[in-house]
């Protein structure tokens, strides 16, 4: 069996490395979704909204590079144009958009996606003893599940 320069076994990193590049195009949606709803945002919620997603558009921009880097140390190339963001984006695409409810239940909704590649990426990772994504994929998913409890607390839901 072929391992990898951290020791771990080739093909199931190379699994791996496609998963997180699909975590990564969904994460540069996310994103740019995020500074469209910053700036666009209008209305009585202006203020708390304008830096909620200024702080979700920077927690973003962390976690795109540790996923970029960590396609990089299994030994991928991590995707890097807007045309393979799109072909293996899930994240829906919100344009226009400057109403609070409608802004806050995209960034649900967008997080609901990116939790749901986050755990297949948790298992794959288990399944390959890979610590590294694993924990990386632990962090997300907490972070992000309570995020979705405050946001969805927002909505009242």
């Amino acid at each position: 069996m072929a391992k990898t320069i951290i020791g771990l076994d080739k093909e199931k990193s190379s699994k791996l490395v496609d998963d997180l590049n699909v975590l990564l195009a969904n994460f540069q949606l996310y994103y740019q979704n995020l500074r469209g709803l910053h700036w666009n945002i209008k209305g009585k919620n202006f203020f708390e909204l304008h830096m909620k997603f200024e702080e979700l558009y920077t927690d973003s921009q962390l976690k795109i590079d540790l996923i970029a880097e960590r396609v990089l140390t299994l030994q991928g190339e991590p995707l890097h144009t807007f045309e393979d963001y799109i072909k293996k984006g899930s994240v829906p695409v919100g344009k226009g958009i400057s109403n609070d409810e409608k802004a806050v239940t995209l960034v649900v909704n967008s997080l609901s996606e990116l939790l749901k590649i986050e755990r297949t990426i948790l298992e794959t990772s288990d399944n390959a003893n890979d610590e590294g994504t694993n924990s990386m994929m632990s962090d997300f998913i907490a972070e992000q599940e309570k995020t979705v409890w405050m946001l969805n607390a927002w909505l009242s839901k």
